[in-house]
C-alpha cells in the first residue's frame, strides 16, 4: 500500500533552518492585496517597514513556503501527487512572529486518517527560535483513493454556520495579477500562472492559491474585528471548499463570539460558491 502508516508516524522529523526579512513579509502582505490605498495608515502596518507587523498566516510561507507539503517525502508516504489535494490548514502562533528572524523548523507526519475512499495526512511543521516556540502549522492533505485501510477516521472539524445574520460582511476584490504576485512567496505551481497548465488540470484559467485566500480572509477579520492588531490572534484554521479566480471578489462573513470569530468565504460573482469553510479565528 502506498501509505505505510506506522513508518510515516515513526519517521524522524525533518529539520531545516529558515530565515526571513522584512521584505519577505512585505511581499507576502502585498500578495494578499495589502496596500490599497497605498498611503492608508491601516495598510501601512502591512507594507511599511517602520510600522510593520506580521500576519500569523505568514507562517505558511516562511522559509519559501515549505509548510504545507514539507513532509510529503517522509518514509511511508508514496502517493500519486495527482491524487493529492490541500484539504485544510491550521496555524497556531505561540507569540507574535518577528518582522525579521531565523528559526529551526521541523516537519513530520502527525497523523494519518482513513476517510473510506481517501486518506488524510496531517503534516505538522513547528518553528522555534532562540526565544522558544514560534508557530505550529498543520496541513491536512487529502489523498484520493488511499483510504479503506482500517485506520482511525479522525476528529470532525466541521462547524455549524450560525443561524443569525453575520456580525460583519466585507468584500475583498482579487486583482488580476494577484496570483502572479503571491507565488513569489514560494508556491511556484504553474496551476496559478500558466493558462495551458490550468486547462490540463480542468480549469478555464489559472486559479488563486488556496493559501492566498486563507491569508486574505485572516487580514479581513483582523482589520474588521480585531482593530488591525495581529498580536491578538492565537490560532486560525480553515477547510478549502472550492476554487477562486483572480478578478473575482471574496465575500467574507464573520460571526463574533467570545475569543473567536467564525468565518465563511464565498465567491461573490458565482452565486456565493463556497471557497473557505469551517473557518475559525481564535484571539485574545
Amino acid at each position: 500500500m502506498p501509505i505505510d502508516v506506522s513508518a510515516a508516524l515513526a519517521a524522524e522529523p525533518r529539520r531545516a533552518e529558515i530565515g526571513w526579512h522584512h521584505k519577505d513579509v512585505q511581499l507576502y502582505h502585498l500578495g494578499l492585496g495589502a496596500g490599497i490605498p497605498a498611503t492608508g495608515p491601516d495598510e501601512l502596518r502591512y507594507t511599511l517597514e517602520s510600522r510593520l507587523q506580521v500576519l500569523p498566516s505568514f507562517a505558511t510561507v516562511a522559509g519559501a513556503g515549505t509548510a504545507a507539503f514539507g513532509g510529503m517525502g517522509a518514509p511511508g508516504i508514496d502517493v500519486d501527487l495527482a491524487a493529492v489535494l490541500h484539504g485544510g490548514q491550521t496555524v497556531r502562533v505561540h507569540r507574535p512572529i518577528p518582522v525579521t528572524g531565523r528559526a529551526v523548523q521541523t516537519s513530520k507526519v502527525a497523523a494519518v486518517y482513513d476517510k473510506g475512499k481517501a486518506a488524510v495526512i496531517v503534516l505538522r511543521t513547528e518553528a522555534s527560535d532562540d526565544g522558544g516556540p514560534l508557530w505550529t502549522n498543520d496541513a491536512q492533505i487529502f489523498v484520493r483513493g488511499e483510504g479503506g485501510f482500517g485506520g482511525e477516521r479522525g476528529p470532525s472539524d466541521r462547524l455549524t454556520v450560525p443561524e443569525r445574520v453575520p456580525d460583519r460582511t466585507v468584500e475583498r476584490p482579487i486583482r488580476e495579477d494577484q496570483a502572479l504576485l503571491y507565488r513569489l512567496s514560494g508556491d511556484w505551481n504553474p496551476l496559478h500562472a500558466d493558462p495551458a497548465f490550468a486547462k490540463l488540470a480542468g480549469f478555464d484559467r489559472p486559479i488563486l492559491h488556496g493559501l492566498c485566500t486563507y491569508g486574505m480572509a485572516l487580514k479581513a477579520v483582523t482589520d474588521t474585528l480585531l482593530d488591525g492588531d495581529v498580536s491578538r490572534i492565537t490560532a486560525y484554521r480553515t477547510r478549502f471548499a472550492g476554487v477562486v479566480f483572480p478578478g473575482e471578489t471574496l465575500r467574507v462573513r464573520m460571526w463574533a463570539e467570545e475569543g473567536r470569530v467564525q468565518v465563511t468565504v464565498t465567491a461573490a460573482e458565482r452565486d456565493d460558491a463556497p471557497v473557505l469553510a469551517d473557518t475559525l479565528v481564535e484571539h485574545s
